[in-house]
């Protein structure tokens, strides 16, 4: 019979061996330290949640792909919120909203990201598409290339992730 694992330990190792590395990867692929630096953090606080560290047979492979999970969320975070900027400087001043007010839509959209983070983006975009731009599902459809079937099956997807994912925050 086998000693259990103790995870701590394990993540320990998995740091030790591989944080200056993944650092070195990201920071090529994102070329600004801090956010190579906070991917990396980010990167590794995502292997201690998965709870399957012992199972890992291949740190770097499994790293480097939460990794890209991680950058492709913050790529595309930062589209969003330049889309959002870019519209707001089309706003009159007088209607322009103020600094905290753009701080909470950046928390709402990086929340709205992690809600519907592990869903494939074609089910992602749908249901960007009919919240956020209000876009009827026939629209969607055409714009997407798919049936109306297609995309009423992807925001009833999307929706009940969304639940989900709020049913497990405290």
């Amino acid at each position: 019979m086998s000693s259990p694992v103790d995870p701590k330990a394990l993540l320990a190792s998995l740091y030790h061996d591989n944080h200056a590395w993944l650092r070195g990867w990201l920071s090529r692929q994102v070329r600004c330290p801090q956010d190579a630096a906070d991917l990396t953090q980010d990167t590794f606080v995502r292997a201690f949640d998965a709870q399957q560290l012992e199972r890992i047979e291949q740190p770097r492979a499994y790293l480097s792909t939460v990794a890209r999970r991680l950058l492709c969320s913050l790529w595309r975070r930062r589209k969003l919120e330049q889309s959002y900027l870019e519209q707001l400087a089309d706003l009159p001043q007088n209607y322009a909203p103020s600094a905290e007010d753009i701080a909470l839509v950046r928390e709402a959209i990086e929340a709205i990201d992690q809600a519907l983070e592990g869903l494939p983006s074609r089910v992602r975009r749908a249901f960007l598409l009919n919240r956020i731009e209000a876009m009827p599902q026939q629209a969607i459809a055409t714009l997407l290339g798919v049936s109306l079937a297609t995309v009423e099956r992807d925001l009833r997807r999307a929706f009940f992730h969304c639940l989900a994912q709020t049913r497990e925050c405290p």
